[in-house]
């Protein structure tokens, strides 16, 4: 039996992310995923580096990978939809669930072990790194915003708002490191960005 594990995975770049806003520019969510893989690895490395923390940077960058995977069935749930009230929420966490088992039913037997609880969107396995994995969602949330307004799109303005409110809510210091030394990079032109190089 033929498994179509991967051929799903590569069409994560088919679904649009931030579907009720006009954007500047699109993203998908295969792009979003590599983004908080990246937006990961340096969370876990600021925590290991500059606050002494014993993170497992490798195993957090590879749930980042599959965080959003059941989106290939799901479509990109906007999160004021998702989160409007908490029917919606239990009636997406159930089709989540759905699509979890549908993915996992996909993958080699022989390579279960090492899928599974990457899929599983009721795993509750690893929860410090999914603190990482969160923190790291929100961050490209946040930066999604802060490019969309830099680009002269003021319909991110709000999102940037609620974004940045809630990742004060997380308390990291990793995050606000981030914050603070990492991106304001991000509202300067390529111009701007070499002349400081």
């Amino acid at each position: 039996m033929e498994k179509h594990f991967s051929a799903y995975m590569y069409r994560l770049r088919y679904i649009e992310r931030w579907s009720l806003m006009r954007n500047v520019m699109p993203e998908n969510v295969a792009e979003h995923s590599y983004h908080v893989a990246l937006l990961t690895h340096m969370l876990c490395t600021i925590g290991n580096r500059e606050f002494n923390q014993q993170v497992d940077t490798n195993q957090a960058v590879t749930m980042a990978l599959f965080h959003d995977a059941t989106e290939v069935f799901t479509g990109d749930i906007p999160t004021p939809v998702k989160h409007h009230n908490p029917r919606i929420l239990a009636n997406f966490r159930e089709i989540e669930d759905i699509a979890s088992e549908r993915l996992i039913s996909m993958v080699p037997n022989t390579l279960l072990p090492v899928y599974e609880t990457l899929l599983d969107s009721k795993s509750d396995q690893h929860p410090e790194l999914r603190a990482y994995v969160k923190a790291a969602d929100l961050l490209d949330a946040y930066l999604k915003c802060v490019t969309e307004l830099t680009a002269g799109n003021r319909e991110f303005a709000e999102a940037k708002r609620q974004t940045e409110a809630k990742l004060q809510e997380l308390a990291m210091p990793e995050v606000d490191y981030f914050l603070t030394y990492l991106a304001p990079s991000f509202e300067r032109t390529l111009d701007e960005l070499s002349e400081t190089e």
